[in-house]
């Protein structure tokens, strides 16, 4: 795989160990979560300290072993679920290397979006390493589709996404169903971050008898009735329904461990598909490359409005 070298812009990871604890979405059993600095170009690695023996694993595409209403890593029997969230903050703030213990088989849902773990990530600080960051550079179109859904990546100066949904329900279809994001660690935290998972309120008791969203509540959720949403404080964004959509897809394609420069295109795409799709890319080598940034006279199309933390 070819490399390119442009400008300088470092890899990061967190100054300080921090905690924290809540419901599992799908479980409702509480879990505990710390996360812990991590060395240069060792990635995001998961760790289950309820077990035995602390079981490992390495976050990358093929390690996504179920992608059923959420994304779950799976390793040698040993599960993690619903990491989504927590990646697409960890991508959010441009962190490369972190170490996550959790004690439990699923990421706490905390409020449903990602703003409880950009806050934590935060509140520990974020440090620069003395290795260039990697992104994926888009080269060549490539496309994934499946029962009228589909992803699209395209070549793009940045990251770039851009999801669109369709649902049969009165409610939704007076929605803004359509929205775009040209990503920075800025327009994420104002723009992204805080949109909430969605449920229908009708659906919830069928997704308990399948064993799913037994932690689900309206303080993790935007309960959707047939008229309106069951929420008294109402949406957070006038398209949050969507941009939580684009919230999932940053955690799901940050699974290749690197930020896309690209732009991302999908129709009604979810976890199945957006794993699909980023197995799809990398495996199609002529599609893309990797490069970093170190020539000063170079700026990196991506920035991270954050400074880090020393």
């Amino acid at each position: 795989m070819l490399y390119i070298d442009y400008a300088m812009i470092k890899q990061r990871t967190i100054k300080n160990s921090v905690s924290a604890s809540g419901v599992g979405l799908h479980s409702g059993v509480k879990v505990y979560l710390t996360l812990r600095a991590s060395p240069p170009n060792t990635g995001i690695v998961f760790c289950r300290s309820d077990l035995d023996k602390t079981a490992s694993i390495h976050v990358a595409p093929e390690s996504v072993g179920e992608t059923h209403l959420h994304t779950t890593i799976i390793q040698n029997e040993i599960k993690i679920a619903t990491i989504e969230h927590l990646m697409s903050a960890i991508a959010g703030l441009g962190i490369d290397n972190l170490e996550i213990d959790i004690f439990g088989e699923e990421v706490p849902i905390m409020d449903g979006s990602a703003s409880h773990f950009v806050f934590l990530l935060i509140s520990a600080g974020i440090v620069e390493q003395k290795v260039p960051k990697k992104f994926i550079r888009v080269k060549e179109s490539v496309e994934v589709e499946k029962d009228g859904k589909y992803v699209k990546f395209r070549p793009h100066d940045n990251f770039e996404l851009k999801f669109s949904m369709d649902f049969d329900h009165p409610f939704l279809k007076q929605q803004q169903l359509s929205a775009s994001v040209s990503f920075s660690s800025e327009i994420y935290i104002k723009e992204v971050s805080r949109a909430r998972t969605f449920g229908f309120m009708r659906d919830i008791e069928y997704l308990k008898t399948l064993g799913l969203a037994r932690g689900a509540s309206l303080d993790n959720a935007v309960g959707i009735e047939e008229n309106c949403i069951a929420n008294e404080s109402g949406l957070r964004y006038e398209d949050e329904f969507v941009k939580h959509k684009i919230l999932d897809a940053i955690g799901d394609l940050f699974v290749a461990g690197h930020i896309l420069i690209g732009k991302y295109e999908a129709f009604k795409s979810g976890h199945e598909l957006n794993n699909m799709a980023i197995r799809h890319l990398l495996k199609t080598q002529d599609a893309w490359e990797y490069v970093t940034f170190e020539d000063n006279d170079v700026d990196c199309p991506i920035q991270y409005d954050l400074s880090a933390r020393t």
